[in-house]
């Protein structure tokens, strides 16, 4: 799924990147906890999060994410979203929740990351 078909489905507002809406992810990973990100996402992968601190971009630069959502209307301050065009990662804000965004995501198609039992 196109980044730009993301901010579409989601009425999200971007951040920063704008010039790389055109990249593909190819899964979503809902997560306020960056030591599940780091353990479960692999590359091409958008990360919803309410999370607004800097580690979300050093977890997203280590996972290599190339782009994250902030849910619920977070807005990062201007640090993190200069931390985010250092790295090369599309931001984007939603109202929607952590929960409704991924089930919209999902609905069209969005796979999720396949964690074993």
């Amino acid at each position: 799924m196109k980044i730009s078909e993301i901010k579409e489905l989601l009425c999200a507002e971007i951040l920063c990147g704008e010039e790389m809406i055109d990249s593909e992810v190819n899964y979503g990973f809902g997560s306020d906890l960056m030591s599940d990100v780091l353990a479960y996402v692999k590359g091409r992968t958008v990360l919803l999060t309410g999370l607004t601190n800097t580690q979300v971009i050093r977890t997203a630069e280590m996972a290599d994410l190339n782009a994250i959502i902030f849910v619920r209307g977070k807005k990062p301050e201007q640090d993190l979203i200069s931390l985010a065009m250092e790295n090369n990662i599309v931001l984007m804000l939603t109202k929607d929740t952590m929960y409704t965004a991924s089930g919209k995501l999902y609905c069209k198609g969005l796979q999720g990351i396949q964690i074993e039992c």
